[in-house]
């Protein structure tokens, strides 16, 4: 993978964002559009991707991110929200969030509770996307909440510390963005873990020609993806032994052991709550950042409102 460590306020479109189909593909039924005078022709409404998978086990920050393959008109995003079905073995109070017109998130109202079983069901029998297109088509996702894995970041004290069930079990010196490009703040859910990344100034804006003091084109180990702008927990070879400066380009940075044991033990979905840096918090769909939405924030953005898993 090629990626760019780095703060970029740059977020990718529902539906183009890094990785989306391919870590994102839930167990999927369709039946053909019955042909009925009563229903306008045209493709039947389809998703492109729900996470999380099927049969996995994530994180207790983790949402529920499903990606049309076309546009929902305003008009419809009320309907598509009554036709899906959120269940959790332990009842949450939770909420569906529009991102764009095509991307639609559900999180609860606190983080999900270790243990949890949850199944959605979309069940989209005749149900139009606002722009003529009808059909019936059945999507559904089932997956479990994990062990409660939370990790923060200061910035100013160049520390990050691990806590599962609450108890710190790892501190780390690191060492974060600086003041030209500056972390993220706020909760971000780990997106994904990859083994190794070709990190690239120019792939976050930040410098194209290799002239610029800024330039940089390396690839590193033990990548955990924060963000798809550009955020990430790993090791640098240019910041080997963190704990006393800030001059990464956003992406927080850990020693080679601390980084490998980090990608090792984190899951997709697990929180990394960021303080102390300037750069504000991440938007929501910069990735999975729902929970730096207030809940008002979150509720502004739902036609159903909440209600109860």
């Amino acid at each position: 993978l090629v990626a760019g460590c780095g703060s970029s306020g740059s977020t990718p479109s529902a539906g183009n964002t890094p990785g989306a189909g391919a870590s994102s593909t839930a167990t999927t039924t369709a039946t053909p559009k019955p042909k009925h005078k009563s229903y306008p022709t045209g493709p039947a409404m389809t998703v492109q991707s729900i996470v999380p998978v099927t049969g996995t086990t994530v994180g207790v920050a983790m949402p529920i991110s499903v990606v049309f393959t076309n546009a929902v008109a305003n008009s419809a995003r009320e309907q598509i929200e009554d036709h899906i079905t959120v269940t959790s073995s332990v009842p949450m109070i939770g909420a569906w969030h529009w991102f764009s017109p095509r991307r639609v998130d559900f999180r609860p109202k606190t983080f999900w509770k270790s243990g949890t079983t949850v199944s959605m069901v979309a069940n989209f029998d005749h149900v139009g996307d606002g722009n003529g297109d009808y059909g019936r088509q059945s999507f559904t996702t089932n997956f479990t909440i994990g062990t409660d894995v939370e990790t923060r970041v200061s910035v100013p004290n160049h520390l990050t510390q691990v806590f599962e069930n609450g108890k710190l079990i790892r501190s780390m010196p690191s060492d974060a963005g600086s003041s030209t490009w500056p972390s993220w703040d706020g909760t971000m859910a780990v997106v994904e873990k990859l083994p190794e990344v070709t990190m690239t100034s120019c792939s976050v804006d930040i410098a194209c020609s290799p002239s610029d003091p800024s330039y940089y084109n390396i690839t590193l180990p033990w990548d955990v993806r924060l963000t798809w702008s550009g955020t990430f927990v790993h090791y640098s070879t240019g910041d080997p032994y963190p704990g006393h400066s800030s001059g990464t380009h956003g992406c927080v940075h850990l020693s080679f052991a601390d980084a490998k044991w980090f990608y090792d033990f984190s899951k997709i979905g697990d929180p990394v709550i960021i303080t102390g840096s300037p750069r504000g918090k991440a938007d929501g769909d910069n990735g999975y950042a729902g929970f730096n939405l207030t809940w008002q924030q979150w509720l502004a953005g739902s036609t159903r409102g909440q209600f109860t898993t």
